[in-house]
Protein backbone atom coordinates (compact mmCIF):
# COMPACT_ATOMS: atom_id res chain seq x y z
CA UNK A 1 0.00 0.00 0.00
CA UNK A 2 1.23 3.45 -0.87
CA UNK A 3 -0.45 6.07 1.30
CA UNK A 4 0.04 9.80 0.90
CA UNK A 5 1.15 11.51 4.08
CA UNK A 6 -2.25 13.12 4.83
CA UNK A 7 -3.87 9.68 4.58
CA UNK A 8 -1.40 8.39 7.19
CA UNK A 9 -2.28 11.34 9.43
CA UNK A 10 -5.96 10.44 9.14
CA UNK A 11 -5.30 6.78 9.99
CA UNK A 12 -3.06 7.79 12.90
CA UNK A 13 -5.77 10.13 14.21
CA UNK A 14 -8.31 7.32 14.46
CA UNK A 15 -5.75 4.87 15.83
CA UNK A 16 -4.82 7.42 18.51
CA UNK A 17 -8.49 7.74 19.52
CA UNK A 18 -8.60 3.96 19.95
CA UNK A 19 -5.35 3.98 21.95
CA UNK A 20 -6.62 6.89 24.06
CA UNK A 21 -9.76 4.94 24.91
CA UNK A 22 -7.76 1.79 25.65
CA UNK A 23 -5.25 3.72 27.72
CA UNK A 24 -8.08 5.36 29.64
CA UNK A 25 -9.52 1.96 30.35
CA UNK A 26 -6.13 0.72 31.56
CA UNK A 27 -5.57 3.76 33.78
CA UNK A 28 -9.14 3.55 35.00
CA UNK A 29 -8.54 0.14 36.53
CA UNK A 30 -6.25 1.65 39.17
CA UNK A 31 -7.37 5.23 39.68
CA UNK A 32 -9.61 4.40 42.65
CA UNK A 33 -6.62 3.30 44.75
CA UNK A 34 -5.35 6.27 46.75
CA UNK A 35 -1.64 5.50 46.37
CA UNK A 36 -1.75 4.12 42.81
CA UNK A 37 1.33 5.30 40.91
CA UNK A 38 2.38 7.29 43.96
CA UNK A 39 -0.92 9.07 44.64
CA UNK A 40 -3.02 11.53 42.66
CA UNK A 41 -0.49 14.38 42.65
CA UNK A 42 2.60 12.25 42.08
CA UNK A 43 4.94 13.03 39.20
CA UNK A 44 4.54 9.54 37.74
CA UNK A 45 0.75 9.63 37.80
CA UNK A 46 0.65 13.13 36.27
CA UNK A 47 2.83 11.96 33.38
CA UNK A 48 0.67 8.88 32.82
CA UNK A 49 -2.38 11.17 32.63
CA UNK A 50 -0.56 13.55 30.28
CA UNK A 51 0.41 10.65 28.03
CA UNK A 52 -3.17 9.40 28.03
CA UNK A 53 -4.72 12.73 27.11
CA UNK A 54 -2.01 13.38 24.50
CA UNK A 55 -3.47 10.54 22.42
CA UNK A 56 -6.74 12.47 22.07
CA UNK A 57 -5.14 15.89 21.58
CA UNK A 58 -2.74 14.64 18.94
CA UNK A 59 -5.50 12.69 17.21
CA UNK A 60 -7.38 15.96 16.85
CA UNK A 61 -4.25 17.75 15.59
CA UNK A 62 -3.62 15.06 12.95
CA UNK A 63 -7.28 15.15 11.91
CA UNK A 64 -7.10 18.95 11.63
CA UNK A 65 -3.99 18.58 9.46
CA UNK A 66 -5.73 16.06 7.22
CA UNK A 67 -8.77 18.31 6.77
CA UNK A 68 -6.67 21.44 6.26
CA UNK A 69 -4.42 20.06 3.54
CA UNK A 70 -7.38 18.92 1.44
CA UNK A 71 -7.28 22.42 -0.02
CA UNK A 72 -3.45 22.50 -0.41
CA UNK A 73 -1.17 21.12 -3.08
CA UNK A 74 -0.75 17.44 -2.09
CA UNK A 75 2.59 17.28 -3.93
CA UNK A 76 3.99 20.12 -1.83
CA UNK A 77 7.16 19.31 0.08
CA UNK A 78 5.84 21.44 2.95
CA UNK A 79 2.71 19.29 3.24
CA UNK A 80 4.76 16.09 3.25
CA UNK A 81 7.21 17.35 5.88
CA UNK A 82 4.41 18.75 8.03
CA UNK A 83 2.52 15.47 7.83
CA UNK A 84 5.53 13.48 8.98
CA UNK A 85 6.28 16.03 11.70
CA UNK A 86 2.76 15.55 13.10
CA UNK A 87 3.16 11.76 12.95
CA UNK A 88 6.52 11.87 14.72
CA UNK A 89 5.16 14.24 17.37
CA UNK A 90 2.13 12.03 17.95
CA UNK A 91 4.28 8.93 18.40
CA UNK A 92 6.92 10.51 20.59
CA UNK A 93 4.71 12.55 22.96
CA UNK A 94 3.01 9.65 24.78
CA UNK A 95 6.26 7.65 24.58
CA UNK A 96 8.19 10.50 26.20
CA UNK A 97 5.55 10.81 28.92
CA UNK A 98 5.92 7.13 29.75
CA UNK A 99 9.72 7.26 29.69
CA UNK A 100 9.80 10.44 31.79
CA UNK A 101 7.46 8.94 34.38
CA UNK A 102 10.16 6.41 35.16
CA UNK A 103 13.33 8.29 34.17
CA UNK A 104 12.81 12.01 34.97
CA UNK A 105 16.38 12.88 34.07
CA UNK A 106 15.56 12.16 30.41
CA UNK A 107 13.22 15.18 30.15
CA UNK A 108 15.29 16.53 27.25
CA UNK A 109 13.55 13.87 25.13
CA UNK A 110 10.45 16.10 25.16
CA UNK A 111 12.25 18.29 22.63
CA UNK A 112 11.57 15.65 19.96
CA UNK A 113 7.75 15.78 20.03
CA UNK A 114 7.54 19.47 20.91
CA UNK A 115 9.84 20.64 18.11
CA UNK A 116 8.29 18.18 15.67
CA UNK A 117 4.76 19.40 16.41
CA UNK A 118 5.88 23.03 16.24
CA UNK A 119 7.51 22.42 12.85
CA UNK A 120 4.38 20.67 11.56
CA UNK A 121 2.21 23.54 12.73
CA UNK A 122 4.42 26.23 11.20
CA UNK A 123 4.69 24.40 7.87
CA UNK A 124 0.93 23.88 7.75
CA UNK A 125 0.35 27.55 8.45
CA UNK A 126 2.83 28.41 5.68
CA UNK A 127 0.91 26.18 3.24
CA UNK A 128 -2.42 27.74 4.26
CA UNK A 129 -1.06 31.28 3.84
CA UNK A 130 0.15 30.40 0.35
CA UNK A 131 -3.07 28.87 -0.98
Amino acid sequence: MNFATPQLNLMLAWLWVILGCGGGFGLGTGFHREEWLGGYASFKRRLYRLGHISFFGLAILNLMFYLTVQSCDPASVGVAIAGWAFIIGAIFMPACCLIMAHQPRLRVLFLVPVLSLLMGTLLTLWEVIHL
